[in-house]
């Protein structure tokens, strides 16, 4: 799930940090730069792990800053396709179970990667497995707000967020589109997410936890009884 992923950089130590040893003003603006954010195809950087080079440092003309090319080592969240992982239930919506795990929230359940037969509950807000029973009926067992979830990673996807080129807003004003209307289309395009996960929970052991809980309780409770039951043969064979 945590990966170590080897950098580079181009570390800046502005003059007020010049009092620090070096090693600890490069972490502080490593750590500063990277933390909580996320790298495209690397992922969302946790924290710095080690350093492993740092070569001469550099004053550029104009600028009283240093300048330190950094070889480094980042904890990554990132993991791999398979992995199984516990979250707790953030919401449900039609599109899925959108899953957080504390530190990141963007993971998501789609509906066709549920248990089925699934449906979402309108007045809940929340998904439903119609559970089979063995007499032909069905139970509901529902996906709540803050249930603990264990799913699989089927896939991963990281979208550039990085502006590369102008907005199409401006593209809109060019061809005689209003100034007020051109910041209104700026403020409604959707914001990407740089880093999302898909999971599936369509798999025998996945899924809302107290549901396996519950079933491991009834078979110990079956278990227990047909034991009781082997007792009392036993002893009416002895008196016999």
């Amino acid at each position: 799930m945590f990966v170590l992923a080897e950098l580079k950089d181009n570390v800046r130590i502005a003059p007020d940090q010049f009092h620090l040893k070096l090693v600890d003003a490069v972490r502080d603006e490593i750590d500063r730069k990277l933390a909580n954010k996320v790298l495209l195809n690397v992922g969302l950087c946790i924290a710095l792990k080690d350093i492993v080079s740092l070569k001469d440092s550099i004053i550029l003309p104009g600028d009283g800053a240093s300048h330190t090319e950094v070889l480094f080592r980042y904890v990554v969240f990132r993991p791999m396709v398979g992995t199984v992982i516990t979250g707790k239930i953030r919401n449900c919506s039609r599109e899925g179970v959108h899953v957080t795990l504390g530190f990141f929230d963007d993971i998501l359940i789609p509906h066709a990667a549920l248990q089925h037969p699934s449906r979402f509950d309108e007045a809940e807000q929340a998904w439903v497995w119609e559970y089979p029973l063995e007499d032909g009926a069905k139970h509901d067992l529902f996906m709540d707000v803050g249930e603990p979830i264990k799913f699989r990673v089927s896939r991963e996807i990281f979208e550039e967020t990085s502006p590369i080129g102008p907005p199409k807003a401006e593209a809109q004003t060019q061809q005689g589109a209003s100034a007020s209307s051109a910041v209104a289309s700026a403020t409604s395009q959707e914001v990407k997410t740089p880093y999302r996960i898909i999971g599936a929970i369509n798999e025998s052991g996945l899924g809302v936890l107290s549901w396996w809980d519950q079933q491991g309780k009834d078979e110990e409770q079956d278990d227990e009884e047909g034991d009781d039951y082997d007792d009392e043969d036993g002893e009416g064979a002895c008196e016999e």
